[in-house]
């Protein structure tokens, strides 16, 4: 069978030894299908995908079928296998589409993720209303604590999951404050910056509402929601805990791209308290935190205004 490589002038690493060609990645892909299925699979045809900064994601077509394949050489520990407990999370909850885990593993010192391939097309006209309804629905699968039994990943950058009894400790001690060390230890942040967190966390018992844990996606961006073959919207790349619901759509807000449909119906299924609005640059710390540890210190001016706000 002919084989088909969509990688023009383009080889990925492999390992600390060298890089990788197009020969070596077919006999990557069609090892990590043996692993898998137990059998021989040929594959025809990868093509590259647009991924992040941290894996290569690929489509793979095999005689089998079509596979969608992420890897990477980083050696970021647990990072896939994580990936696919939050993903089986988010289907065990049964009211989003989501892509179902095929297997996960690490072979020739590349750890990989093979999931299956779902074909977008256009979104359907009620799309956003749907995902409205959907993450609405998602918000509403409940745990005893907030957390997680397990931790992951957000980005690159390890998330802690340990479990509490109430938000606000959680908030502070597994959100903010270790992502602010971790800006302070990388000289990201100055010490006076530091302390000022210090000085916030007394005010938030009289800012932040309390309300039971919600089931979470973690990371709810428009590059993590995509449509389906049937138009209908697709919840990928996962880095959930159960968390206040407030922070999620908190979070759609600070990169754009969330139709106005989306928050109108999400708040009449499932409304949000009063003064929601005042609260997002609070809930917004984390995710610029993490910008900031990711990518440097650009992220840090509107941080900086949410907390002088308040002191």
């Amino acid at each position: 069978m002919q084989r088909i490589h969509f990688f023009v002038n383009f080889s990925t690493p492999l390992g600390a030894g060298g890089m990788q060609t197009a020969e070596d990645q077919f006999q990557f892909f069609e090892g990590v299908f043996f692993e898998m299925l137990g059998r021989d699979v040929q594959v025809s045809q990868y093509r590259l995908l647009q991924g992040g900064s941290i894996n290569v994601t690929v489509q793979v077509v095999t005689n089998e079928g079509k596979y969608f394949i992420k890897y990477n050489t980083r050696n970021h520990e647990g990072m896939f296998e994580t990936e696919a407990k939050g993903l089986e999370l988010l289907r065990e909850a049964d009211v989003i589409r989501v892509p179902e885990v095929m297997n996960w593993g690490r072979r020739d010192g590349q750890d990989y993720l093979i999931l299956e391939n779902i074909e977008y097309t256009k979104p359907n006209f009620d799309y956003w209303e749907s995902l409205g309804e959907k993450i609405a629905a998602l918000h509403r699968h409940t745990d005893e604590k907030f957390g997680l039994n397990f931790n992951n990943y957000i980005g690159s950058l390890r998330q802690s999951n340990e479990q509490k009894e109430d938000w606000l400790t959680f908030f502070i001690e597994k959100r903010i404050n270790l992502q602010a060390g971790l800006a302070y230890y990388n000289e990201l942040i100055s010490k006076e910056l530091y302390d000022k967190f210090q000085q916030f966390y007394k005010v938030l018992p009289d800012l932040l509402p309390d309300e039971k844990p919600s089931l979470l996606h973690g990371d709810l961006w428009t590059g993590n929601v995509i449509t389906d073959n049937e138009g209908k919207p697709c919840l990928i790349d996962p880095a959930v805990y159960y968390g206040n619901r407030e922070m999620e759509i908190a979070f759609t807000t600070l990169f754009g791209g969330f139709d106005k449909r989306f928050y109108d119906t999400y708040h009449e299924a499932f409304p949000l308290q009063p003064r929601f609005d005042q609260r997002v640059p609070i809930y917004n710390i984390y995710p610029l935190l993490v910008h900031v540890n990711l990518f440097g210190t650009s992220y840090l001016p509107p941080v900086i205004r949410t907390l002088n706000k308040y002191l």
